[in-house]
């Protein structure tokens, strides 16, 4: 099952279970601090375990079985990364700052007027986003969406395209207007 099926409700019980997840842990970043909650996290898996394997070695002596260490297939898988798989992730990070280096100095140094005037509006919002949110609540209203906002497009797909259009016609009409009175703003034909 992947990712996309996983927002899109595939499956309800493991959509759910995975939200579910997500929303605890977050939920939990938001009243401790990550150091608390990884180390819970941490007990909680250890404790599990542990008991896991007295439980299957009380039930081994009891009747009288020798299966062996109950996470031994476990402990026999190869987890190491390779060399290669250091180098290409290595690669993508590297090519992923270059990529962002380069925007960011675009958009600094004004190269394109109108963009660095977006980005500059964008800025301008997220101190007021910033200033009604924090980063975990945003990242909570994040994953909500992620898993409802699919489900509603597909379902509403004709009516949210509809107005969309709309809105990218009026954004697009306000935008020419803005270029029109800005001197030496004019795009370059797209």
């Amino acid at each position: 099952m992947g990712a996309i099926d996983l927002l899109y409700w595939r499956n309800v019980k493991q959509s759910g279970a995975v939200l579910g997840s997500v929303l605890l842990l977050l939920f939990s970043l938001t009243q401790f601090s990550v150091v608390s909650v990884g180390a819970y996290l941490t007990l909680a898996a250890l404790s599990a375990s542990i008991s896991f394997r007295i439980y299957k070695s009380v039930l081994q002596a009891v009747q009288k079985t020798d299966e062996g260490h109950p996470f031994k297939s476990y402990l026999e898988v190869e987890i190491s990364l390779s060399q290669d798989q250091i180098g290409k992730y290595a690669d993508k990070a590297l090519l992923y700052a270059n990529t962002c280096m380069k925007e960011l100095r675009r958009l600094f140094l004004v190269q394109d007027l109108i963009d660095s005037l977006k980005f500059a509006v964008l800025m301008w919002l997220l101190t007021y986003v910033g200033a009604l949110f924090n980063g975990l609540t945003l990242l909570i209203l994040a994953v909500v969406s992620m898993f409802s906002m699919p489900i509603v497009y597909e379902k509403n797909q004709a009516q949210i395209d509809q107005y969309v259009g709309l809105i990218r016609t009026q954004v697009n009409s306000v935008v020419g207007k803005i270029q029109a009175k800005i001197p030496g703003a004019k795009r370059k034909e797209e």
